[in-house]
């Protein structure tokens, strides 16, 4: 028997599929480390102390070569520095103020600096490797309850933010409206696709052209709707905006995949007596968990790192501001205090991760639906 002949062009093109695969996949390696590394230092930094982040960065918890003083010289008040500085401690070595001042190099690698040229005093730095793993939860303690933070036996009287009730409000503003929009974008998809009345091809357009619509136009008077009303500065204010700005694009995604589901299920519910809401809620909801949790995702993501809208409609008012108002109040009055911007930016990263990676098995299926038929 003979072997069966590999042509070469099957031979290149195999190899150009596997070049094609290979690139894909370093492409994609270097995107999730793009993303991947800064989040790391994130975390770090979120349980560093504040003196660990001022002087080094979040690397610095790993072993590496780092100049560290191991002695201190400390010369006459009287030395004078407009000429060369004698250290009787190093053998009565020479060196001149401006090279104090930059680090003079010594023969087993280390140098030697000013530590106070006023005091003068002389620091002698040899390289040694080591990492920095002093961590703390004092951060996050200090961002979640608001207490005073006691900083080397020192009480601060710039108490931290209370994240605590600030996450608590992002929770009540964004489940109902990530719920609400859901629910009714579901209604309105399943009756374009399997409902026939007047005017639907005319409405269903008008929606699809509210996608186009600048949500900063509507704020404006939106507002002046809700001081009318006297519901501004409330969670109701937040809740029914961003259901009026989810719903366009929800009933858009949604219509697309329910308008594909099977018509003989359907017909077969018709035909068993089923009614259209019996229909929707046994047969259309199971069926489209995928676009539903694909629209969750991202309604979610949206609610919870907004900032205009829950600035506009919440405004000042304390007790219902929620974690992106709270955060860029502290980037703005404490720009300064890097170890509770690292540990409120983590927080507020916590739940939207937990939403994305429970849901993210529906995500691309209902990102894709109505895209292929057939």
């Amino acid at each position: 028997m003979s072997a069966t002949a590999v042509s070469p062009r099957a031979i290149s093109k195999r190899r150009q599929q596997l070049i094609g695969t290979l690139f894909v996949n370093i492409v994609l390696a270097i995107i999730c480390l793009l993303w991947t590394v800064p989040t790391f230092g994130l975390l770090i930094s979120s349980f560093r102390p504040r003196n660990n982040i001022n002087t080094s960065g979040w690397w610095a918890i790993f072993p590496h070569s780092e100049l560290v003083t191991s002695q201190t010289i400390t010369l006459p008040r009287a030395t004078p520095l407009d000429q060369p500085v004698v250290i009787p401690d190093l053998g009565g070595l020479s060196v001149t103020d401006a090279q104090l001042q930059a680090g003079y190099p010594l023969p087993d690698g280390g140098q030697i600096k000013w530590a106070s040229r006023r005091q003068r005093s002389i620091a002698v730095q040899s390289y040694q490797t080591r990492a920095d793993t002093n961590f703390t939860l004092r951060n996050y303690q200090n961002v979640l309850t608001g207490k005073a933070e006691d900083q080397n036996g020192v009480v601060k009287a710039d108490a931290g933010t209370d994240f605590g009730s600030a996450f608590l409000n992002s929770v009540a503003v964004s489940i109902p409206a990530t719920v609400i929009p859901i629910l009714m974008a579901a209604f309105a998809a399943y009756g374009f696709a399997w409902m026939r009345f007047p005017g639907r091809k005319l409405l269903f357009a008008i929606i699809v052209t509210l996608l186009v619509v600048p949500l900063q136009l509507a704020l404006v008077p939106i507002l002046r709707d809700y001081v009318r009303l006297g519901i501004n500065g409330t969670f109701l204010s937040v809740w029914l905006a961003h259901t009026g700005f989810g719903l366009p694009l929800a009933t858009y995604l949604l219509y697309n995949y329910i308008s594909e589901l099977p018509r003989e299920i359907l017909e077969s519910a018709f035909i068993d007596g089923a009614t259209p809401f019996t229909i929707f809620t046994r047969l259309i909801l199971p069926l489209s968990v995928p676009a539903l949790a694909s629209f969750a995702i991202f309604q979610f993501l949206w609610v919870w790192n907004d900032y205009l809208v829950a600035l506009i409609f919440i405004g000042a008012t304390p007790n219902v501001q929620v974690l992106t108002m709270v955060l860029a109040n502290i980037t703005g009055s404490r720009g300064q205090d890097w170890h509770l911007l690292t540990a409120g930016a983590f927080i507020s990263m916590l739940l939207p991760l937990v939403v994305f990676f429970s849901l993210q098995r529906f995500f691309v299926r209902g990102l894709l639906a109505g895209s292929v038929k057939g």
